[in-house]
């Protein structure tokens, strides 16, 4: 059976920057910005993805166009006789099934504030009702469910259609589409009046805060954001490097992505921080931000309805381009483990998506009690934890080990490979950051990530 390809370099760019841009960007990285100080986080943030994001996806592209195969078999293509990197291959799978189990409800939940922003359901609301507004969704599990099935059946039927036809066509449409977006709510908010203190908050970096959050917390903070906003470690990336010729270097090519994800990250701060300091918010307000906080910042805002609904539109299309990037790999890892055509895996991966994000959806009403770490937390915490905590840093060791160890593929094989094409290479110097600094950083953020959990 011959390997599906991509039909050109501006797709493989646009469909891996659209796996590694999702709600991490747009969500995650604004409200860790207001939570460790502004412009020092950002800065911090920016040098962490150089030593550490980039190294970890020229090695995960590598691997992926050195097998030509998907994330499920593609260590049996490379690895030594009698070893056993190939088990990786399962967990990648597994890793990719778990991350979607509640990725697909995220995903519905951005896609449900998009028709209640549009409809103008928030309208008329007070502060508090606008709060209460997204625990009454999550309470729901009918509405929550219908949500999350549109994001599968969107990912699984864009699936269907191949790669070139059907992932590589929409996700440039919505990658396109994204940024345009992007660009006009970050000018319509840097406008606003007193968006100036938002600007000087995020753009100008203040020692003062860096002492208020403590340097250690402040760097660890930006280390696991760097780290995971490109969801690195169970092959995410490594599927997009099977779909690519021999052209490019790929070093390059991890360089270009990791600039596209972080021109979106930044973006995302010059939409909602003027936004925050025009209308008096917090802008370390946490998850919250973007459900409990933003809507009312809406609702205060002239045309408000419009550049709410825009800014729902935007968070959907980047929840569905991680959507659509893991199905991807999730299908042609089934499809190199059975042997099946694209048609049938794919209609087997959509039932099985529907039943499995089903917990999530319930893990707030219906199995609220379940409490897996106590307090308030959910199904989606769990399942967070063994995705974020455990395989994804467990995996990129296991990438980076493989690619730099004699006993795995191998540090010449990996350069070789690497290297190939025009554009940016692995030096030989580089070696000892990816042999001793990429993993001691990687080792420490599994650890703090542990006794975050387990102090």
């Amino acid at each position: 059976m011959s390997r599906d390809r991509l039909g050109s370099r501006l797709g493989f760019i646009l469909l891996s920057a659209g796996c590694a841009i999702g709600i991490g960007n747009v969500w995650k990285f604004p409200w860790m910005v207001g939570q460790y100080g502004g412009a020092i986080f950002v800065l911090i943030y920016i040098a962490c993805l150089v030593v550490l994001g980039i190294p970890v996806m020229t090695m995960e592209f590598a691997v992926g166009r050195a097998a030509q195969k998907s994330p499920s078999v593609m260590f049996r293509e490379l690895e030594p006789p009698k070893s056993k990197w190939h088990l990786h291959g399962i967990v990648c799978l597994v890793g990719c099934v778990i991350l979607m189990m509640f990725y697909n409800n995220v995903a519905g939940w951005m896609m449900n504030y998009f028709v209640k922003t549009a409809t103008g359901t928030f309208e008329g609301m007070s502060t508090a009702e606008v709060e209460a507004e997204f625990g009454n969704m999550l309470g729901d599990p009918l509405w929550q469910s219908i949500f999350m099935a549109l994001a599968v059946v969107i990912g699984i039927v864009v699936c269907m259609l191949g790669v070139q036809k059907g992932l590589e066509r929409i996700t440039k449409f919505m990658m396109v589409a994204l940024l345009g977006l992007m660009a006009v709510l970050a000018v319509n908010s840097i406008f606003l009046d007193g968006a100036a203190e938002g600007l000087k908050f995020y753009l100008v970096p203040n020692v003062e805060n860096i002492k208020k959050e403590g340097i250690f917390n402040v760097i660890v903070a930006a280390m696991n954001q760097a780290f995971f906003t490109l969801s690195l470690g169970i092959g995410s990336m490594a599927i997009f490097g099977s779909y690519i010729g021999k052209e490019r270097a790929l070093m390059g090519e991890a360089v270009n992505v990791a600039v596209l994800d972080t021109f979106v990250a930044i973006t995302a701060g010059l939409i909602i921080f003027p936004a925050c300091f025009a209308y008096g918010v917090n802008p370390g307000a946490g998850p919250a931000l973007i459900f409990q906080t933003l809507p009312n910042v809406f609702n205060n805002m002239p045309m408000g309805r419009l550049w709410g609904s825009l800014f729902f539109v935007f968070m959907s299309f980047a929840a569905l381009s991680t959507v659509l990037a893991v199905f991807e790999n999730i299908i042609a890892c089934l499809m190199d483990l059975t042997g099946w055509k694209r048609m049938r895996t794919c209609v087997v991966v959509g039932m099985g998506m529907l039943l499995l994000s089903l917990p999530c959806v319930f893990g707030y009403n219906i199995w609220s009690d379940f409490k897996p770490f106590g307090g308030d937390s959910t199904v989606l915490d769990l399942e967070d934890f063994v995705v974020s905590n455990l395989l994804l840093p467990l995996g990129a060791l296991v990438f980076t080990f493989f690619c730099t160890l004699r006993y795995g593929w191998g540090w010449k094989s990996f350069m070789a490979e690497a290297n190939t094409g025009k554009g940016l290479k692995v030096r030989s110097w580089m070696r000892w950051v990816f042999t001793i600094v990429v993993p001691v950083i990687v080792i420490v953020i599994f650890v703090v990530g542990l006794v975050k959990f387990f102090p």
